[in-house]
């Protein structure tokens, strides 16, 4: 632990060395040599490593399997874990995984032809789920859940084949939050997306390292690496979701009052049990007043 507080201190250092040209990862050398790129990112190196010390995500000759959709999120994923590795600062071995789900009209040649020319290790794998999704799926009703339980059961076999101890995911602050306001406008309970989890059978967790970061700041972080986005005609492609619903909602929120999507993150890690209403974590029965 003193290690990986040490270097913490290292990557909030002010005097931590800009990784340009030849001295930073090739994915990387696409970036823009500007002051205004090299803070985006370096705060989200920063938003990235504070979660994963926060969590305890690391630990040093563990192997991930970091999940590429071929989306901004996981795209960035993958390169600042690349970012830190490459500063000797993640401990940890990263093979990068993309489930070619059979979506017709899927690009399958430039996730491949991408990840090679990088030197990025990497495994393919292509099960057919679209066509399950599609068939089971009644026409106006939204893909989502059916589509990510089919998706996650292949990257967990996926990782146990590869022996890799740990599946990351690209989620961001706004996935959490709208998750959060999902569930309490329709799902009826308190819950989010946590940053780390223990998979239902056990054995892999699930770790989310841009739980700190911002979208918008994710979405210019792309656009200025000049990721190959390869969009989803499945789940992306349906109109009326209740997350898109949601997703507008904190968009007006945060016009309103900037800041507040900040605040709400924090929140979700300060719950106080005694001011709510599940009896389960609070014991309501044992506090008695005087007589």
């Amino acid at each position: 632990m003193t290690e990986l507080l040490d270097i913490a201190r290292r990557i909030a250092a002010p005097e931590l060395p800009e990784a340009e040209g030849d001295a930073c990862h090739p994915m990387f050398r696409k970036g823009p040599d500007t002051v205004e790129f090299g803070k985006l990112r370096k705060r989200l190196i920063r938003q990235v490593w504070q979660a994963l010390d926060d969590f305890a995500m690391v630990r040093p000759g563990d192997r991930w399997l970091v999940c590429l959709s071929g989306g901004k999120d996981s795209y960035t994923l993958l390169a600042l874990l690349l970012d830190l590795k490459w500063r000797g600062m993640l401990p940890v071995d990263l093979l990068a995984c993309n489930l070619d789900q059979a979506q017709p009209g899927f690009p399958a040649d430039i996730l491949p032809r991408y990840l090679t020319e990088l030197g990025v290790p990497h495994r393919i794998e292509r099960q057919d789920t679209y066509s399950i999704v599609t068939s089971k799926i009644e026409p106006g009703k939204t893909y989502c859940a059916l589509c990510s339980r089919l998706r996650r059961g292949h990257l967990y076999r996926v990782a146990r084949e590869e022996g890799c101890q740990a599946v990351v995911l690209g989620h961001h602050r706004e996935d959490i939050l709208e998750t959060f306001f999902l569930n309490l406008f329709h799902g009826g309970k308190l819950a989010s997306m946590p940053p780390k989890l223990l998979n239902e059978e056990g054995d892999r967790l699930v770790l989310r390292p841009l739980a700190y970061a911002a979208e918008d700041d994710i979405a210019r972080f792309s656009t200025a690496m000049q990721f190959p986005i390869i969009p989803c005609d499945l789940c992306g492609s349906q109109e009326g979701l209740q997350r898109n619903v949601v997703k507008q909602m904190l968009a007006d929120w945060e016009k309103q009052t900037p800041g507040r999507k900040e605040i709400m993150l924090r929140a979700l890690g300060k719950a106080n049990p005694s001011h709510l209403l599940d009896r389960n974590l609070f014991d309501f029965e044992s506090l008695v007043g005087q007589r």
